[in-house]
């Protein structure tokens, strides 16, 4: 016989077992639908089989298998995985599994695939909302509990799989599958998962105690008999009929006791659990439950703190159980949990017990079973969030995850925007936020989020929170950060409003007081000062009006009006009456200003003023390598200067740029010319003489005036060997 037909032999005989176990459950149009997907699935596959002798087609069996034989699916399921797999988009699409099989089976095989491309080995699968994002990115549960039986399926067969694939399942199982198999009370699955992590994570450890635990278990199974033959005898005299079980804890179960108690095999106390199962009418399980525990506790000593009452308060999965833990025969600890039949039955399968009908009933009873069961899932204290009155919306249908660029998740709500998502990531990434990148696709501000999308923010300088933003963004965090940064951003204007307002008084002889500015809010019928010199930096007050506003205000107002130009008219006047100018001088009081160091202007510049928050008023030179940004950006912050007359006795710093042959005293030759000819103060020098024989060197002097300078640039060029001699800005070469 050859491989092909020892194959399809071994094929017909996975796909009867398959059948036998579904024959207890199947409807009559789903058995056509069975055989449908194994015979899609195997024409699929064969190819690759005959080709590599790979067996998929086992593979996509067993998960059927266990689907529906360990998690308790139904027929809908097993068809979804007997099809898991197949949609390559070239030999089968989506779009033929929904016309073959229905729109239900392509939603559970289109999300089942959406799973499978996360790549898991790039993101934080250890956290909550990784295991949030996992549901949120299928539409139906199932797709998830499949997952769960293709993850134990490889577990089972860990040391078949590539190397690439082993560690990441391996966080998966860990982080998602086992916490998932828990929360539903699959206890069986999710022991089996945590004893072959631990096998494959730590193998020195799980062989240790496993050799441990096949060397104690004759002593364990004595130990386990002389523990439980005084409670059966009690039991049968108080007229209970009850099965008595004694198992071994789980060798992960024992690691993880180890680990936690910082202890030694031989140290771990309760080793093995006795379960104590009674048949009980449902109207009093409870009761008799307690009856049994008063029982075991009257022949051994309990540990109070240890008892847990899970048949009062059940788990979110159904799980009801009483847990005690007593001092048995020579003083060992021993877990005891006792439950009714039915509560056995639960535990066991926890919400999985009925799954299986549920599957195949209504569809209304059908949704509310896969809602209860991704709650489940999604929240580990269902129980607290129930009392709490927590809709099943506000737990999960209104949330959103996104993956950062190092693959780092923010849970957002859902319909939030690129701006929301930056104010999440920091404060100073939404106030300077651009635009951003999504899946490698650049996208406004105003994009609003999909679940699952890879964001990278687009930040610049430049930008800055706006009024319009709060239009648009929907979380209360990045609100609150847009109105904070406008009211920040506003009071700056403010400031440069006050300075433009104190200018335009004192230029017009008119003192700055409360009272002038009490009666600028009153006419303009604003709210504070901080709106009136607000309005004035933005250009909305034109403040050619002031004085004539001012001129219409009461009599006490006027008078002091008069009063300040009677004053003012002793000093030296503001303006050539040309235009409105502030002269630059040494003796201006009431009025901050400061060169600025970017250019280091001197007398006799084309120069600008530029108003400053905290700083007063900056003097510009108009070819200042800011002031292209300045004039045009800000430009209702900019005011025109004039020097005045230069003082004899004031200098101003400026830098020299002179390159040159490096000859023998020439650098001597310019310093006299700067020292001794013009009488001009050097502050710094720094000099580069390259190997090529030629030199630059960078002069920080202090000048009287743009004419001194330009005598001295003059007179330097003039030596000789020297190239170029400029003046540039400060720290830069021209």
């Amino acid at each position: 016989m050859d491989n092909t037909e020892i194959n399809n032999r071994r094929i017909r005989e996975i796909y009867r077992e398959l059948l036998e176990i579904c024959k207890p459950f199947i409807k009559k149009n789903e058995a056509l639908q069975l055989r449908k997907a194994f015979e899609l699935a195997l024409q699929f596959h064969r190819p690759h089989w005959e080709e590599t002798g790979e067996d998929y087609i086992y593979h996509s069996l067993e998960v059927a298998k266990i689907a529906l034989k360990e998690i308790n699916l139904g027929i809908p399921s097993v068809v979804c995985a007997l099809l898991h797999n197949i949609v390559d988009n070239q030999t089968i699409k989506i779009g033929d599994v929904k016309e073959q099989f229905g729109n239900e089976i392509a939603v559970i095989v289109s999300g089942y695939i959406k799973l499978s491309d996360i790549q898991t080995e790039k993101i934080s699968v250890h956290s909550e909302n990784f295991r949030k994002l996992y549901l949120s990115l299928v539409k139906d549960i199932r797709v998830i509990l499949i997952k769960l039986a293709h993850r134990l399926l490889d577990m089972r067969n860990f040391n078949y799989l590539p190397d690439a694939k082993q560690k990441r399942f391996l966080l998966e199982v860990n982080h998602i599958y086992i916490p998932i198999a828990h929360r539903l009370g699959l206890y069986n699955i999710k022991t089996e998962l945590e004893d072959l992590w631990l096998k494959h994570s730590i193998p020195v450890k799980y062989t240790s105690i496993e050799k441990k635990l096949k060397e104690s278990r004759t002593k364990q199974k004595a130990y386990i008999q002389d523990f439980v033959n005084p409670i059966q005898r009690e039991l049968i005299k108080q007229g209970f009929d009850a099965e008595i079980k004694g198992r071994p804890k789980s060798i992960h179960s024992i690691w993880h006791k180890m680990k936690k108690q910082n202890v030694e095999f031989e140290e771990v106390y309760d080793l093995f659990a006795i379960r104590i199962i009674i048949e009980s009418s449902k109207k009093n399980e409870k009761a008799d439950c307690w009856r049994v525990y008063s029982i075991v506790t009257d022949i051994y000593k309990p540990n109070p703190q240890r008892l847990r009452d899970w048949i009062s308060s059940p788990k979110a999965s159904g799980y009801e159980s009483l847990h005690t833990t007593v001092v048995g025969p020579n003083g060992k600890w021993v877990e005891v949990q006792i439950r009714s039949l039915k509560m056995d039955e639960i535990a066991e399968q926890g919400l999985a017990a009925h799954w299986r009908y549920k599957e195949g009933g209504a569809k209304k009873d059908q949704e509310a079973w896969m809602s209860r069961i991704r709650e489940v899932i999604e929240n580990p204290e269902l129980e607290a969030l129930d009392k709490q009155d927590v809709s099943k919306i506000e737990l999960y249908s209104d949330k959103i995850f996104i993956f950062t660029p190092d693959g780092d998740l923010k849970k957002l709500p859902k319909g939030a925007t690129i701006l929301d998502f930056a104010y999440e990531i920091h404060t100073s990434v939404g106030d300077m936020c651009n635009g951003a990148r999504v899946n490698n696709k650049i996208v406004p501000i105003r994009y609003v989020l999909q679940n699952g999308d890879k964001v990278e923010i687009i930040t610049s300088k430049n930008q800055k929170p706006k009024l319009d933003w709060l239009n648009f963004v929907i979380t209360n965090k990045a609100k609150s950060k847009i109105k904070r940064s406008i009211k920040e951003e506003k009071y700056q204007e403010a400031e440069m409003g006050k300075e433009m307002l104190r200018r335009k008084l004192r230029n017009r002889k008119i003192q700055f007081s409360d009272a002038i500015i009490d009666k600028l809010i009153k006419q303009y019928k604003l709210k504070s000062s901080v709106d009136l010199y607000y309005l004035i930096a933005i250009e909305k007050i034109d403040l050619s009006d002031i004085k004539k506003k001012i001129e219409d205000g009461p009599e006490d107002v006027k008078a002091g009006l008069k009063r300040n130009a009677k004053e003012a008219g002793t000093t030296t006047p503001a303006s050539d009456g040309q235009g409105d100018f502030m002269l630059i001088d040494e003796n201006i009081d009431n009025l901050d200003y400061d060169l600025a160091k970017c250019c280091n202007p001197v007398s006799g510049d084309a120069v600008f003023g530029f108003v400053t928050v905290g700083k007063g008023i900056t003097i510009h030179r108009i070819n200042c390598p800011n002031a292209r940004q300045l004039l045009s950006k800000y430009n209702y912050r900019v005011i025109d200067v004039k020097w005045r007359k230069t003082d004899e006795n004031r200098t101003y710093l400026t830098t020299l740029h002179i390159s040159g042959t490096d000859e023998v005293g020439i650098l001597n030759n310019i310093t006299n010319v700067i020292s001794s000819d013009f009488k001009v103060n050097m502050v710094s020098l720094n000099v580069d003489a390259g190997k090529s024989g030629k030199f630059d060197a960078r002069f920080k002097l202090r000048v009287k005036d743009i004419n001194h300078l330009g005598s001295l640039v003059s007179k330097i060029s003039k030596i000789k060997g020297v190239k170029k001699a400029i003046r540039t800005n400060p720290d830069k070469i021209a």
